[in-house]
């Protein structure tokens, strides 16, 4: 039976794959300002600090006992454990350590958790190469921004479609900056973008499993293997990124080509990057911090009738489960994060643990919240009233939340949170050392020192 085949694209779009190949393999190191670099450090600790806290986590024990049955050599380290692995497979998995408790960093503007993927792949490399900690520094900075360019080229009806733009974008931004750690030329650059075109990870239908946190693992490994094809002389079109049947025609109707390409080497999406606060999805972060501002005013959970939010529609499509089961499942719902916020004035990983999601008093105040969409509100912010028994009301508005770009983690709070995590897994004193030298990557001569504080 005949069928129309012609789809509708621009066969005229602009050479990104090229521009990008040639930005990242050309930049000089450190080309930009002492605040870019030190955002660079500060996304750096971020992400090992995750890492690290969920290397316990039954993902990692489960992706761990994956890749032993592919007998890997020890190339590079699996943060906050004894084993070392090969560097893919240890890409892999710092990739999914990472992201397992909701907790990484995130360019706001897209909703992308840029240092999983990229951040993943340039360690396992980097480790194994012996290279420096500058190295890494440029790689990570130039890794992200192309990650996050081609995130602001599709987004949102990409994410609206159903992809986790994360792993979307994820293997692009670690080929980009795997290349740049290989000294691959814009040439071979190219190939790296266009083989990691086709390895788009992850689908929101998803989250709340385990499979989200295998996609900016997924995404890590994808990239650094496209950039160790591409060194190799495997081939890829030139034009991956923007033709017809390309990456970004395919997977968005959105092309909006000059977002890759704006103030290119000028401005770094790094400088856009934030850090969470609560272990969980980041539209539900204003909820959270409404409800730790109402403890912080006296209300307590005993003293709730009811509590009213109002949020963008997004917040109940991402995190409207009413009845959580478990952590995981908890981390999407925004009536476990209301209840979290008031009764312990935080919302950390251990906020979701099982046994505290099925407690009865944080079941029971969870079922008190009652959310509905108001989409005059914009999605970084919520509305909340506490309707309390003695007939009083009490009411937040959080604009943006702590975390945000406006109202930014302090170096202090992200090594607070650093510690929270790492200490449990490999000390106190080896978590100070590594926060040390997460400050000091920039200098560093070879990253395997660094590497080896990360294990207990």
């Amino acid at each position: 039976m005949a069928r129309n085949t012609q789809v509708p694209a621009d066969h005229n779009a602009p050479p990104i794959t090229k521009i990008l190949a040639e930005y990242v393999a050309s930049h000089p190191s450190r080309g930009w300002n002492d605040t870019v670099d030190h955002e660079a450090h500060r996304t750096f600790l971020n992400w090992l600090g995750c890492a690290v806290g969920a290397a316990k986590h039954e993902a990692a024990d489960a992706a761990l006992a994956a890749v032993a049955e592919l007998q890997p050599a020890p190339q590079a380290t699996v943060a906050g454990r004894s084993e070392k692995v090969d560097m893919a497979s240890a890409a892999l998995v710092n990739g999914i350590t990472s992201h397992t408790f909701d907790f990484d960093d995130t360019h706001l503007k897209t909703i992308i958790h840029p240092a999983g993927p990229v951040a993943s792949a340039l360690l396992a490399l980097a480790e194994h190469k012996g290279m420096s900690g500058r190295e890494v520094t440029d790689a990570l900075v130039l890794g992200i921004d192309v990650a996050c360019r081609l995130g602001n080229l599709v987004y949102p009806e990409h994410y609206d479609r159903g992809w986790h733009i994360t792993g979307t974008t994820g293997m692009l931004g670690a080929a980009a900056g795997c290349a740049r750690l290989l000294k691959l030329d814009a040439q071979q650059t190219q190939m790296a973008l266009g083989i990691a075109a086709s390895q788009p990870i992850g689908l929101r239908e998803q989250f709340g499993t385990m499979t989200k946190p295998f996609h900016p693992g997924g995404a890590a490994r994808a990239g650094l293997t496209s950039a160790l094809l591409a060194a190799k002389g495997f081939t890829a079109s030139p034009r991956a990124l923007e033709a017809p049947r390309g990456w970004a025609q395919v997977v968005s109707t959105k092309t909006a080509w000059n977002e890759a390409t704006d103030e290119l080497g000028q401005r770094f999406e790094i400088s856009f990057n934030s850090y969470k606060p609560f272990a969980c999805g980041i539209v539900i972060h204003p909820s959270i911090d409404a409800c730790v501002q109402l403890r912080e005013q006296g209300v307590r959970a005993e003293q709730v009738e009811r509590i009213e939010l109002r949020v963008h529609s997004l917040v109940l499509e991402l995190t409207g489960k009413k009845e959580p089961a478990d952590g995981l499942q908890g981390k999407f719902s925004v009536y476990h994060g209301c209840a979290a916020g008031l009764i312990f004035g935080r919302a950390g990983e251990s906020e979701y643990d099982d046994a505290i999601v099925n407690r009865p008093d944080m079941v029971a105040l969870r079922r008190k919240v009652v959310a509905t969409v108001d989409n005059s509100i914009d999605e970084a912010s919520a509305d909340v009233t506490a309707h309390l028994t003695d007939g009083r009301k009490v009411h937040v508005f959080v604009e943006h939340a702590i975390g945000s770009l406006q109202r930014p983690m302090t170096d202090k709070m992200l090594e607070a949170k650093f510690a929270q995590l790492s200490e449990p897994v490999i000390g106190a004193a080896k978590t100070q050392q590594l926060i040390e030298a997460c400050w000091g990557l920039g200098q560093a001569q070879d990253v395997r020192a660094l590497a080896a504080l990360a294990r207990p």
